[in-house]
């Protein structure tokens, strides 16, 4: 079976893409990172992969809203073939700035008449937050997630105060099992995060967004305590990462 390929997608303000390739290349995936410029000219060449991956950083600078302008291009140009891609049983995956993307795009909520249902908010308190937090792991259909229970890996963000618009919302996304991912002790929820929600999957479990950076884990060595606590055999966010690459094996 050949490797899958995965595009990374690019744009201005991204810095995340190259931690994102070494984690995919490191769980077995071939690479391809694409400027979104380079991908509104030909939308159909996101077909040639099987994992879409938006990583990191400040696209657009976060000049409207974090990842704002992004998410307009997604809607306005590429909703088609990422639609096409999706249902082709394709897999997406959106980090932190790319969670931003996702959800303000409708790709992990359907917006109503009213608009988007949930937003990533900046943080309570209101400053840039740049650590290490726990996770604990739901699953469920999330192919990215499977077998994975708890994960310890960093966050680095101003705006990932998972909020949504009214309460039946938060129980809805809670009924049909898209919370996959939560904050948990010790370190606790570091933005305000409502029901310390650190990541999302939509109806279908194919597209999953987080805010921590599992690429930022992929080594031991990259532990923050690995001199004091001993080598792991892999950093947590590697099997995210193999997951992926060996949901297209199977």
């Amino acid at each position: 079976m050949p490797s899958p390929k995965a595009l990374i997608l690019r744009a201005p303000g991204t810095n995340c893409d190259s931690e994102a390739a070494f984690a995919l290349e490191r769980a077995g995936a071939v690479t391809e990172r694409v400027h979104i410029n380079a991908l509104r000219e030909n939308p159909t060449r996101l077909l040639s992969a099987q994992i879409l991956i938006l990583p990191g950083g400040f696209s657009y600078g976060d000049d409207v809203a974090a990842g704002k302008i992004l998410a307009s291009q997604f809607e306005h140009f590429l909703a088609d073939v990422l639609r096409e891609f999706r249902d082709a049983g394709k897999l997406i995956l959106g980090i932190c700035n790319g969670f931003q993307v996702l959800l303000k795009a409708g790709l992990l909520i359907q917006p109503d008449d009213e608009g988007a249902l949930a937003t990533l908010a900046h943080n309570a308190p209101r400053r840039f937050t740049d650590r290490w937090v726990n996770l604990a792991v739901t699953p469920n259909t999330c192919p990215f997630l499977k077998g994975i229970e708890r994960m310890y890996v960093p966050i680095a963000h101003g705006e990932g105060n998972f909020t949504c618009r009214k309460e039946w919302i938060l129980k809805g996304l809670r009924q049909t099992n898209q919370i996959v991912m939560r904050y948990s002790a010790p370190s606790g929820n570091p933005n305000g995060s409502q029901d310390d929600i650190a990541g999302i999957c939509d109806a279908t479990g194919q597209v999953l967004g987080l805010m921590p950076h599992p690429e930022r884990h992929i080594l031991p060595t990259q532990h923050p305590h690995w001199t004091r606590d001993g080598l792991q055999t892999e950093g947590d966010g590697l099997q995210l990462f193999r997951n992926a690459v060996e949901y297209f094996a199977a």
